[in-house]
């Protein structure tokens, strides 16, 4: 059995002094970061903090936020990363919906989490990571200093199955829903995409996505596992910044989403920068589009790229072989190691190579389920091959090859129903990538009266780039079916986003 936190205790006893994590001027070893989360833990214990009790970790990217999540995990508590982007009714939400027991966060949060503590009844302890937390009273509030406790922690008795944390959706329909996952769940798709990516002790990670999203957190997780190290940075919103912190920490690794590699592309100084130490570049959260590939391959020719799909409710389910890049440049690969996937049509059968249908996954990473909520639970865990045990209906629609290669389709929500057709919005995607100069392209279904529904793209252009409207849709015409076009073109200075650096469909259809 190994427990989620047993990566870094394993890893600080073989290579104690090696470094850990970089964040801005600081550094810790490893053995430096498995002591802090030790002495959090220990002081969290202190305040009542017992196994299985959850913790909200309301941090921006930072050393701290990387201590408290393994605080929580010695501890046996179950870790709830939030985004410091969030609000004061949604975090609300959250602390009241899981009944967290603590809060950490830092002073320019400090008033959003005071704000949604207003009427919880479960949150005994706020830390906060400053050491001149003023006085207001309130006898829950203390800095980290006070917190951390040199006394020994008393070992829990957690096994596999407890839950290691419980990660919130991005709530883009209705409230956020609390992703259950346990030790073995997180263990199992550590050890499988660490292992299929090949990373290595002596890398180098640059994460700049959000911890509290599960790409960024497996950064940290899965560097603890080989002895790697993270380079941390709080966001990518200025990419000439993050580009001098990866030359000079010699960055071997750079995991992104598609917004991040447009703005990477759109620096016009970037062959200043000197990057030959980057060895891998991954991508998930949405497909890169043809020509995205094309350019990240022509920009890093030594770097291999992988292309992948997941969602939190499993964290990782596909990648697609580096070596298969030039024969399924818009697929997404098969299943990752020690798990099993499949399509299914309507009812829930099986589909055979060459379909199109809903994802199906199976394996020991997926989800316990969602946070008191069995209904939606039932919706996406449902009966699989052997009495007892439940698989994961994703709510993505794929097409698979004859060789059994996936390609995205839609969200079966996102899909386009115009002149009784059926659309997906990735296909013309695709189609609005491969014109020069669009930077970014999303595409929604908008009501009309004679076709039931629209299609409308909304374009982002490279700076000095333009276009009319009759342009790109003579473009998407000589590309696709006339049914599948955009009937309407907006151009837009930027896509709005989720917290997780997803297109925000949704945002776009209320415009």
């Amino acid at each position: 059995m190994t427990l989620l936190h047993q990566f870094l205790e394993a890893t600080a006893a073989r290579v104690p002094d090696k470094t850990a994590l970089r964040a801005g001027p600081d550094e810790l070893s490893f053995a430096g970061l498995d002591a802090a989360a030790r002495r959090l833990a220990a002081g969290l214990e202190r305040r009542g903090i017992r196994r299985g009790d959850r913790v909200a970790i309301f941090l921006d990217n930072g050393l701290e936020s990387v201590i408290a999540l393994f605080s929580c995990l010695k501890l046996g508590a179950v870790f709830i990363p939030v985004n410091p982007l969030t609000k004061r009714e949604k975090l609300a939400y959250m602390l009241n919906n899981a009944r967290a027991a603590a809060l950490i966060t830092h002073p320019l949060l400090i008033d959003t989490a005071r704000e949604a503590l207003h009427g919880n009844r479960s949150v005994g302890t706020v830390v906060v990571t400053d050491p001149r937390l003023p006085a207001n009273g309130d006898s829950r509030f203390q800095t980290w200093d006070q917190t951390l406790c040199s006394q020994e922690l008393t070992p829990p008795p957690t096994i596999d199955q407890d839950l290691a944390s419980i990660v919130y959706t991005s709530g883009s329909t209705g409230d956020p829903k609390g992703v259950m996952l346990t030790h073995l769940n997180m263990v199992t798709a550590a050890e499988s995409v660490s292992g299929y990516l090949g990373l290595r002790e002596d890398d180098v990670i640059l994460c700049a996505l959000p911890l509290a999203f599960d790409y960024g957190l497996y950064q940290v997780l899965m560097a603890a596992r080989v002895g790697a190290t993270v380079v941390i940075e709080k966001s990518f919103a200025f990419p000439f910044k993050v580009l001098e912190v990866m030359t000079s920490a010699r960055v071997t690794v750079f995991p992104g989403v598609p917004t991040m590699f447009a703005l990477l592309m759109s620096v016009r100084t970037l062959a200043d920068f000197e990057l030959s130490a980057l060895r891998l570049i991954t991508n998930t959260a949405a497909a890169l589009s043809e020509r995205q590939i094309r350019d990240l391959r022509a920009l890093f020719p030594q770097a291999t790229l992988y292309s992948m799909y997941g969602l939190t409710e499993c964290k990782r389910v596909t990648y697609l072989p580096p070596e298969e890049l030039d024969a399924r440049p818009t697929s997404v690969g098969r299943g990752m190691p020690n798990q099993e996937v499949w399509l299914v049509d309507d009812l829930g059968h099986r589909l055979p190579n060459g379909c199109t249908g809903e994802l199906v996954i199976r394996g020991s990473h997926v989800m316990r389920g969602y946070w008191e909520n069995p209904e939606a639970t039932a919706e996406r865990l449902r009966p699989g091959p052997y009495p007892g045990e439940l698989v994961l209906y994703s709510g993505d629609l794929f097409r698979t090859d004859a060789d059994g290669f996936l390609y995205f389709v839609a969200r079966k929500d996102d899909i386009i129903k115009s002149r009784g057709e059926k659309i997906s919005p990735r296909e013309v995607e695709n189609v609005l990538h491969a014109l020069d100069g669009v930077l970014d392209a999303a595409v929604v279904g908008v009501p009309d009266d004679l076709l039931g529904e629209a299609v409308k793209a909304f374009v982002v252009l490279r700076a000095g780039m333009h276009y009319s409207e009759r342009e790109v849709i003579r473009h998407c015409i000589g590309s696709l079916e006339n049914f599948m076009a955009p009937k309407y073109v907006e151009f837009v200075a930027e896509l709005p986003k989720t917290d997780t650096g997803k297109v925000s469909k949704r945002s776009l259809r209320l415009r």
